[in-house]
Protein backbone atom coordinates (compact mmCIF):
# COMPACT_ATOMS: atom_id res chain seq x y z
CA UNK A 1 0.00 0.00 0.00
CA UNK A 2 2.81 2.27 0.51
CA UNK A 3 3.76 2.45 -3.16
CA UNK A 4 0.60 3.21 -4.38
CA UNK A 5 1.30 7.11 -4.30
CA UNK A 6 4.13 6.92 -5.67
CA UNK A 7 2.54 5.06 -8.64
CA UNK A 8 0.03 7.61 -9.32
CA UNK A 9 2.22 9.92 -9.48
CA UNK A 10 4.48 8.22 -12.00
CA UNK A 11 1.54 7.56 -13.97
CA UNK A 12 0.53 11.33 -13.36
CA UNK A 13 3.75 12.61 -15.04
CA UNK A 14 3.39 9.77 -18.00
CA UNK A 15 0.57 11.09 -18.99
CA UNK A 16 1.27 14.63 -19.11
CA UNK A 17 4.59 13.94 -20.99
CA UNK A 18 2.70 12.05 -23.41
CA UNK A 19 -0.20 15.09 -23.83
CA UNK A 20 3.10 17.78 -23.91
CA UNK A 21 4.35 15.64 -26.74
CA UNK A 22 1.46 15.09 -29.05
CA UNK A 23 0.87 18.37 -28.95
CA UNK A 24 4.53 19.67 -29.98
CA UNK A 25 4.21 16.43 -32.61
CA UNK A 26 0.27 17.78 -34.26
CA UNK A 27 1.56 21.12 -34.31
CA UNK A 28 4.75 20.50 -36.31
CA UNK A 29 2.73 18.32 -38.71
CA UNK A 30 -0.47 20.40 -38.92
CA UNK A 31 0.05 23.08 -42.21
CA UNK A 32 1.68 26.63 -41.96
CA UNK A 33 -0.24 29.63 -41.25
CA UNK A 34 -0.38 32.45 -43.65
CA UNK A 35 1.68 34.18 -41.66
CA UNK A 36 4.31 31.84 -41.56
CA UNK A 37 4.00 30.68 -44.66
CA UNK A 38 4.52 34.33 -46.68
CA UNK A 39 5.35 36.83 -43.80
CA UNK A 40 5.00 39.77 -45.79
CA UNK A 41 1.58 38.75 -47.29
CA UNK A 42 -0.75 39.35 -44.21
CA UNK A 43 0.58 42.75 -42.85
CA UNK A 44 -2.31 45.17 -44.60
CA UNK A 45 0.30 48.35 -44.56
CA UNK A 46 2.26 49.52 -47.41
CA UNK A 47 5.46 48.71 -47.07
CA UNK A 48 8.07 51.60 -46.82
CA UNK A 49 10.14 50.96 -49.93
CA UNK A 50 12.54 53.53 -51.51
CA UNK A 51 13.48 53.19 -55.28
CA UNK A 52 17.03 53.42 -55.32
CA UNK A 53 19.13 54.06 -58.87
CA UNK A 54 20.85 50.77 -57.73
CA UNK A 55 17.32 49.03 -58.08
CA UNK A 56 16.69 50.42 -61.46
CA UNK A 57 20.14 50.47 -62.89
CA UNK A 58 20.16 47.20 -61.97
CA UNK A 59 21.61 43.93 -64.00
CA UNK A 60 18.42 41.69 -65.93
CA UNK A 61 17.10 39.13 -63.58
CA UNK A 62 15.76 37.01 -66.00
CA UNK A 63 16.82 33.62 -67.19
CA UNK A 64 16.76 33.45 -71.20
CA UNK A 65 13.77 31.79 -72.78
CA UNK A 66 14.04 29.17 -74.94
CA UNK A 67 10.78 28.68 -76.67
CA UNK A 68 10.00 30.96 -79.13
CA UNK A 69 6.47 30.62 -79.56
CA UNK A 70 5.99 31.60 -75.47
CA UNK A 71 8.43 34.65 -76.51
CA UNK A 72 6.54 36.03 -79.29
CA UNK A 73 3.49 35.33 -77.54
CA UNK A 74 4.95 37.26 -74.34
CA UNK A 75 6.29 40.12 -76.99
CA UNK A 76 2.63 41.08 -78.36
CA UNK A 77 1.08 40.88 -74.74
CA UNK A 78 4.00 43.24 -73.42
CA UNK A 79 3.65 45.82 -76.37
CA UNK A 80 -0.09 46.12 -75.95
CA UNK A 81 0.35 46.56 -72.44
CA UNK A 82 3.39 49.18 -72.97
CA UNK A 83 1.18 50.82 -75.51
CA UNK A 84 -1.43 51.25 -73.72
CA UNK A 85 0.03 52.39 -70.60
CA UNK A 86 1.65 55.52 -72.72
CA UNK A 87 -2.19 56.52 -74.24
CA UNK A 88 -3.75 56.18 -70.88
CA UNK A 89 -1.14 58.42 -69.03
CA UNK A 90 -2.00 61.94 -68.28
CA UNK A 91 -1.58 64.50 -70.83
CA UNK A 92 0.20 66.72 -67.54
CA UNK A 93 1.11 64.96 -65.31
CA UNK A 94 3.08 65.63 -62.28
CA UNK A 95 6.71 65.22 -61.32
CA UNK A 96 5.77 62.39 -59.31
CA UNK A 97 3.69 60.88 -61.89
CA UNK A 98 6.59 61.40 -64.52
CA UNK A 99 9.26 59.63 -62.03
CA UNK A 100 6.79 56.81 -61.40
CA UNK A 101 6.64 56.03 -64.93
CA UNK A 102 10.46 56.60 -65.48
CA UNK A 103 10.87 54.18 -62.46
CA UNK A 104 8.04 51.69 -64.11
CA UNK A 105 10.08 51.05 -67.49
CA UNK A 106 13.40 50.86 -65.72
CA UNK A 107 12.48 48.34 -63.69
CA UNK A 108 10.15 46.93 -66.52
CA UNK A 109 13.63 46.39 -67.78
CA UNK A 110 15.23 44.38 -65.38
CA UNK A 111 12.02 41.91 -64.26
CA UNK A 112 10.45 41.63 -68.26
CA UNK A 113 10.21 37.53 -68.48
CA UNK A 114 12.65 36.66 -71.33
CA UNK A 115 16.11 37.77 -70.25
CA UNK A 116 17.71 37.88 -73.28
CA UNK A 117 15.06 40.37 -74.48
CA UNK A 118 15.15 42.44 -71.37
CA UNK A 119 19.01 42.72 -71.80
CA UNK A 120 18.14 44.12 -75.28
CA UNK A 121 15.77 47.07 -73.96
CA UNK A 122 18.22 47.36 -71.18
CA UNK A 123 20.23 48.49 -73.85
CA UNK A 124 18.12 50.79 -76.07
CA UNK A 125 17.03 52.20 -72.81
CA UNK A 126 20.94 53.10 -72.35
CA UNK A 127 20.40 55.09 -75.78
CA UNK A 128 17.07 56.45 -75.71
CA UNK A 129 16.03 57.35 -71.79
CA UNK A 130 12.50 57.35 -71.24
CA UNK A 131 10.50 60.65 -71.93
CA UNK A 132 7.74 60.97 -69.51
CA UNK A 133 6.77 65.00 -69.70
CA UNK A 134 3.60 64.31 -71.48
CA UNK A 135 1.27 61.39 -72.68
CA UNK A 136 2.19 62.63 -76.36
CA UNK A 137 5.92 62.31 -75.57
CA UNK A 138 5.56 58.87 -73.55
CA UNK A 139 3.54 57.74 -77.11
CA UNK A 140 6.06 59.23 -79.24
CA UNK A 141 9.30 57.47 -76.96
CA UNK A 142 7.22 53.99 -77.03
CA UNK A 143 6.69 53.44 -80.60
CA UNK A 144 10.50 54.70 -81.43
CA UNK A 145 11.75 52.07 -79.09
CA UNK A 146 9.00 49.35 -80.54
CA UNK A 147 10.59 50.78 -83.90
CA UNK A 148 14.09 50.00 -82.69
CA UNK A 149 13.52 46.27 -81.67
CA UNK A 150 11.37 46.01 -85.19
CA UNK A 151 14.59 47.34 -87.09
CA UNK A 152 16.76 44.87 -85.27
CA UNK A 153 14.05 41.44 -86.31
CA UNK A 154 13.84 42.94 -89.72
CA UNK A 155 9.66 43.55 -89.10
CA UNK A 156 7.73 46.31 -90.45
CA UNK A 157 7.87 50.07 -88.77
CA UNK A 158 5.42 51.78 -87.30
CA UNK A 159 4.27 55.34 -88.36
CA UNK A 160 4.09 56.53 -85.41
CA UNK A 161 1.50 59.12 -86.03
CA UNK A 162 -0.83 56.72 -86.50
CA UNK A 163 0.20 54.38 -83.44
CA UNK A 164 -3.18 54.05 -81.62
CA UNK A 165 -4.42 52.59 -85.13
CA UNK A 166 -2.94 49.56 -83.96
CA UNK A 167 -3.35 49.89 -80.24
CA UNK A 168 -6.59 50.48 -79.01
CA UNK A 169 -6.48 52.11 -75.42
CA UNK A 170 -10.30 52.29 -74.74
CA UNK A 171 -9.25 55.50 -73.13
CA UNK A 172 -11.57 57.38 -71.06
CA UNK A 173 -11.05 60.84 -71.83
CA UNK A 174 -11.68 60.26 -75.53
CA UNK A 175 -15.46 59.85 -74.99
CA UNK A 176 -15.69 62.27 -72.62
CA UNK A 177 -17.39 66.09 -73.58
CA UNK A 178 -18.24 64.63 -76.68
CA UNK A 179 -22.28 64.16 -76.28
CA UNK A 180 -24.37 65.93 -78.09
CA UNK A 181 -21.57 67.82 -80.25
CA UNK A 182 -20.51 64.86 -81.88
CA UNK A 183 -24.00 64.25 -83.55
CA UNK A 184 -24.53 65.07 -87.17
CA UNK A 185 -27.45 67.32 -88.45
CA UNK A 186 -29.45 64.41 -88.61
CA UNK A 187 -28.79 63.23 -85.24
CA UNK A 188 -26.44 60.39 -86.02
CA UNK A 189 -23.33 59.64 -83.98
CA UNK A 190 -20.28 61.21 -86.44
CA UNK A 191 -17.76 58.66 -87.13
CA UNK A 192 -20.29 55.51 -86.78
CA UNK A 193 -20.73 54.35 -90.20
CA UNK A 194 -24.08 53.37 -91.03
CA UNK A 195 -25.18 49.98 -92.61
CA UNK A 196 -24.71 49.02 -96.28
CA UNK A 197 -27.35 51.02 -98.47
CA UNK A 198 -29.01 49.52 -101.49
CA UNK A 199 -26.54 50.70 -103.92
CA UNK A 200 -23.97 48.44 -101.89
CA UNK A 201 -21.89 50.51 -100.06
CA UNK A 202 -19.15 48.84 -98.09
CA UNK A 203 -19.65 48.45 -94.30
CA UNK A 204 -16.24 47.39 -93.90
CA UNK A 205 -14.29 50.75 -95.15
CA UNK A 206 -12.41 52.41 -92.96
CA UNK A 207 -13.91 54.77 -90.31
CA UNK A 208 -12.86 57.98 -89.68
CA UNK A 209 -14.19 60.28 -86.87
CA UNK A 210 -14.29 63.76 -88.10
CA UNK A 211 -14.31 65.57 -84.91
CA UNK A 212 -11.45 63.82 -83.34
CA UNK A 213 -9.46 62.71 -86.10
CA UNK A 214 -9.28 59.22 -85.44
CA UNK A 215 -9.35 55.93 -87.14
CA UNK A 216 -10.33 52.51 -86.56
CA UNK A 217 -9.27 53.18 -83.11
CA UNK A 218 -6.66 55.14 -82.70
CA UNK A 219 -6.90 57.01 -79.45
CA UNK A 220 -3.65 59.99 -80.05
CA UNK A 221 -5.56 63.43 -81.27
CA UNK A 222 -3.35 64.61 -83.83
CA UNK A 223 -3.51 68.07 -83.07
CA UNK A 224 -2.58 66.85 -79.08
CA UNK A 225 0.45 64.17 -80.37
CA UNK A 226 3.09 66.84 -81.43
CA UNK A 227 6.08 65.35 -82.71
CA UNK A 228 8.87 64.77 -79.82
CA UNK A 229 12.38 64.33 -81.51
CA UNK A 230 13.75 61.08 -79.88
CA UNK A 231 17.89 61.14 -79.85
CA UNK A 232 20.42 58.91 -78.55
CA UNK A 233 22.31 59.74 -75.64
CA UNK A 234 26.17 60.95 -76.47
Amino acid sequence: MAHRPTSRSFLFVGLALFFIFTLTYLRQSSPLSPEARAPGHVDRSMPNVEITDKMLQGGVVMQKMGNETAKAELGRASWKLFHTMMAQFPDKPTAEQQETLRSYIYLYSRLYPCGECASHFQTLLAKFPPQVSSRSAAAAWACHVHNEVNKRLHKDIFDCSKIGDFYDCGCAHDEEGEGETNKDKDGNQKGVEKPADANGADPEKEIVDPQKGLQNGRNLKPEAFTPVEINPEP
